[in-house]
Formats: C-alpha cells, sequence, structure tokens
C-alpha cells in the first residue's frame, strides 16, 4: 500500500558530499514524518536526523553541523544532505515514515525504505 524508496547512496572519499532522498507513494492521507537512521555493519540502527512534532530538527551528535534535513511536503519527499564526511558515517541509511492512510481513519502506521548504501573511504 505504501512504498518508500530511497536514493542517493554510494562511494565517496573522506570530505566529500553526498544528498540522499526518500520519496512515500501509495495510499497516503497524511504524513507525520519522515525521519533518516543508519546501520553500520554489526551496529543497531540509530537515528540520524528527525524532524520534532513543532517542526524543528534534531540530529545525533555525531553529524551535527554536517548533516541536514529537509522535506518537500507537496513531493513526500525528505532530503538528508551529508557534508564533510566520515569513514564512520559508512552504513546503511534507511528513511522511517509515520503516516494516515486515510481521513476517516486516523491510526499511524510505520513504514521503512529499502536503505541506500554511503560508503566514505579515508
Amino acid at each position: 500500500q505504501v512504498q518508500l524508496v530511497e536514493s542517493g547512496g554510494g562511494l565517496v572519499q573522506a570530505g566529500g558530499s553526498l544528498r540522499l532522498s526518500c520519496v512515500a507513494s501509495g495510499s497516503i492521507f497524511k504524513i507525520y514524518t519522515m525521519d533518516w537512521y543508519r546501520q553500520a555493519p554489526g551496529k543497531q540502527r540509530d537515528l540520524v536526523a528527525a524532524f520534532t512534532s513543532g517542526g524543528s530538527t534534531n540530529y545525533a551528535d555525531a553529524v551535527k553541523g554536517r548533516f541536514t534535513i529537509s522535506r518537500d511536503h507537496a513531493k513526500n519527499t525528505v532530503y538528508l544532505q551529508m557534508n564533510n564526511l566520515k569513514p564512520e558515517d559508512t552504513a546503511v541509511y534507511y528513511c522511517n515514515g509515520i503516516l494516515q492512510h486515510f481521513e476517516y481513519e486516523t491510526t499511524r502506521f510505520s513504514y521503512w525504505g529499502q536503505g541506500t548504501q554511503v560508503t566514505v573511504s579515508s
């Protein structure tokens, strides 16, 4: 019913930049939030960047000042601009969306994208 598709990952040298995108499609009445997570090999999936209920942004300490999350409501798309990348940023990056399918059904559902690989070489 709903798909989240990430794109924009790849191989980049340390100090470089990448811009990730995540597009939500399908039966969507309202998107409450779309946030970014990452999972490095052998580690748990951690929050990287998110919007608060008030519309401001939160970032993991490791990426503050280097990553920027933004959103295009009209396109159901969230972006993650990643600058000054470091080898420790290497991970699979996932998009998570919390959304409502129909106007008459207020239940919220959580969806994950398939992930996009980001590899930063030293």
